[in-house]
């Protein structure tokens, strides 16, 4: 099942809090796979959870890192411009539709910051204190980012307490929905009830910087929302005066089929969140916004020492010539729909599979208890996960409970690699007992 490391490493050194899906020791990576310092291969389908989309050490990104370090390692961006900083600027600008703009961008080094740089920008630009997130959702691990997350309560549970003015709404998970699960064609969550509710009895909306929200649940389940939900969400923020952040720090960059997972919608944010698929594995995030939001920062308002690091910036720009040049976003909508197909066919008729749901290269298996009243299975998961893993596919869990399995292949994945890894699901489910 795993390799074991050289003799002079020792794993203990690493704390605990760094919970493991293996113990392999990786020596490199190509593409898809990673090959253990024993020479073992690995299908690698979490992509460090969402973050190698070219594949790992792909040799355009590669080649323009070790370009840039051998030129600059860091320009601190308060004291100096840098070449690949300035470009990237100027493509992330470009990412939304040009009607709604102008746009401008802010570079910082983790999803966390860059979720709290959002909601810094948000309170800012509209003198309003209040956050409005959503159930189930996961921002970060920062201060403010743990207080919008619900996902699951180890991620704040232990820190209280945590910034205050920051409410919760029900999100449209319709495989829980009460009354029974449902197609999300045929949605009735009744979540604008909830945010109807909660502006009614607890804040009020004149009082709300913005709406911050995952166009699809990551950590909390990879729970695809009914296509009215993020429309409806831009009109009750329009009515307000509220603005919109979607937090695509996991779906962006090609993950869900197109560039970002709002425009499968045709929404358009106030501030889009962005970090993961960005730069191939580099530390790299930041946002995109109204150009006219960003006037409400003085000089020194924000900042950060690393934010859009020289040789991260080069990996960016890579990546994003990258996903142009060899189709990824269509290869994820296309590999994505052929491993969903997939995995409902090999899931067939098994009552411990409660759900199989996904969108593009964003895949969740959901996993109950056979009592048929929706109880999640979170020993099913890693009995599953345990299982893939023998036969040398990497996945890893979501869901509140560890209830899922969930597939996120990089956007190089062939569709024989795709076939590989329903073949070993298949035998997976079946070795678990599923």
């Amino acid at each position: 099942m795993t390799t074991m490391s050289p003799p002079d490493l020792d794993r203990s050194v690493v704390p605990a809090v760094w919970a493991r899906y293996t113990d392999l020791v990786i020596d490199r990576g190509e593409g898809s796979w990673l090959i253990t310092t024993s020479g073992e291969r690995y299908l690698d389908y979490s992509t460090g959870i969402g973050v190698t989309n070219t594949g790992h050490a792909h040799p355009r990104v590669v080649a323009a890192v070790q370009a840039q370090a051998a030129k600059l390692l860091h320009g601190q961006q308060n004291i100096v411009f840098h070449e690949a900083g300035l470009r990237l600027y100027d493509r992330l600008r470009g990412l939304l539709p040009a009607p709604a703009g102008p746009w401008q961008a802010f570079l910082s080094n983790s999803g966390a910051e860059a979720v709290e740089a959002s909601i810094k920008l948000a309170r800012a630009a509209t003198g309003r204190p209040a956050i409005v997130a959503f159930r189930g959702g996961f921002h970060g691990r920062t201060g403010q980012a743990m207080a919008l997350t619900t996902s699951r309560v180890s991620v704040r549970g232990r820190f209280e307490p945590l910034p205050g003015s920051v409410y919760h709404a029900p999100f449209p998970y319709c495989y829980r929905a009460p009354g029974g699960a449902h197609s999300p064609h045929a949605c009735r969550c009744e979540w604008e009830q909830g945010l109807s509710d909660l502006f009614a009895q607890v804040v009020e909306p004149s009082r709300v910087a913005a709406l911050i929200v995952e166009p699809v649940l990551g950590e909390g389940g990879y729970v695809v929302p009914p296509a009215s939900f993020l429309p409806r969400l831009r009109q009750i923020a329009d009515q307000h005066g509220i603005l919109l952040i979607a937090d695509e720090i996991q779906t962006g960059f090609g993950r869900t089929g197109r560039m970002f997972a709002v425009e499968h919608v045709g929404v358009v944010p106030d501030i889009l969140v962005i970090a993961k698929g960005l730069a191939s594995g580099l530390p790299l995030s930041g946002i995109v916004g109204r150009a006219s939001l960003f006037t409400a920062w003085p000089a020194g308002a924000h900042g950060g020492t690393y934010g859009g690091n020289v040789v991260a910036c080069a990996a960016a720009n890579a990546t994003l010539d990258v996903i142009a040049s060899e189709g990824l976003v269509e290869n994820a909508r296309a590999r994505g729909q052929q491993l969903l197909d997939g995995l409902r066919r090999v899931g067939a008729g098994r009552r411990s599979l409660g759900d199989v749901r996904g969108l593009g290269a964003m895949i969740g298996l959901e996993f109950v208890k056979r009592d048929g009243d929706r109880v999640p299975d979170p020993a099913m998961a890693t009995a599953v996960l345990n299982a893939m893993l023998r036969q040398h596919v990497i996945a890893i869990s979501a869901g509140t409970w560890g209830q899922m399995v969930r597939l996120v292949p990089p956007l190089v994945t062939t569709a024989e690699e795709v076939d590989f890894a329903l073949g070993v699901v298949a035998e997976a489910l079946e070795e678990a007992g599923a």
